[in-house]
């Protein structure tokens, strides 16, 4: 009877275990069928996340090429507005400045007798000769002047103005006066009246205080080697050298036309009159600068 006991309680243990056992079985086969079908739909998400990171890389990509083209246009028109710019500055420039203070007047170009230069000022009264007299020069030469003289004197090479600005009149008058004492020898030095750049205002005779009004000697002076090798330097070049073909040798005779002008009549070994009224028309705008 004990033994039939013990052997009936074995099987009850035994199936109580394999129902334990399946039941465990059970839940581990639920469980894995749970992960498995959460680890496909999570590999289904990431396949879907990796093709919109992929189409999101091609169009922000795109959208990138797009930004670079936009701004390559925006700085290709600024580059055009800029230089719109500077050619609206230059036209205003240019429009401001007086056309004719480069013009080859000399027996070339003529000014009527109604040109008188912009702002014209009195020479101060210790650079010119004859210290009773007003003379005038075009208002912006005038500073350039000033700072050439200063230069010469501290260099012992002091010059002393003769003449300068000289309206159509005084030219006109000026040259009657040389034609009745020299016939038409006064061809040969002086200007008819509307050719002379003295009405410009930008040119000066000069002399020395040893010379006074016999400055046809000028050339002989310390002064005007001084000149030759400086003058550039302010803006001021020899109009009639030796040689040319307007008037006789003028020593005296000084024009300003601008440093940028004068450095490159300086450099390359020319005269004024040697140049092209074209080219010497691209120095206008900066005459002064």
């Amino acid at each position: 009877m004990g033994k039939k006991f013990e052997k009936e309680k074995i099987v009850q243990i035994l199936l109580v275990v394999v129902v334990v056992l399946l039941g465990l079985f059970g839940y581990g086969f639920y469980r894995y069928y749970n992960l498995s079908k959460d680890f496909s739909e999570t590999k289904m998400i990431l396949i879907e996340t990796q093709k919109i990171l992929v189409e999101t890389k091609d169009e922000v990509s795109y959208l990138l090429d797009n930004l670079n083209k936009e701004q390559d246009k925006n700085k290709t028109f600024e580059n055009q507005i800029g230089q719109i710019a500077n050619t609206v500055g230059t036209l205003d420039k240019l429009s401001k400045t007086d056309k004719e203070l480069l013009q080859k007047y000399s027996k070339v170009y003529f000014l009527n007798e109604n040109y008188v230069p912009n702002g014209l000022l009195d020479i101060p009264k210790e650079y010119l000769l004859q210290k009773e007299r007003t003379l005038k020069i075009h208002s912006k030469v005038l500073p350039y002047l000033e700072e050439m003289i200063k230069a010469m004197r501290e260099n012992q090479t002091p010059i002393e103005i003769v003449s300068a600005y000289r309206s159509f009149g005084e030219q006109s008058s000026l040259k009657n006066n040389y034609n009745i004492v020299y016939g038409s020898g006064a061809n040969t030095f002086s200007a008819d009246q509307g050719y002379s750049e003295h009405q410009l205002g930008t040119a000066l005779d000069l002399t020395t205080e040893n010379l006074g009004a016999n400055f046809t000697d000028f050339a002989d002076t310390k002064a005007y080697q001084w000149l030759l090798e400086n003058a550039y330097k302010y803006g001021f070049i020899l109009s009639y050298p030796e040689g040319n073909n307007y008037y006789q040798f003028e020593p005296w005779h000084f024009r300003f036309v601008g440093k940028s002008l004068a450095k490159r009549l300086r450099e390359e070994k020319q005269f004024f009159y040697d140049l092209s009224q074209r080219n010497i028309d691209a120095y206008l705008i900066n005459i002064f600068d």
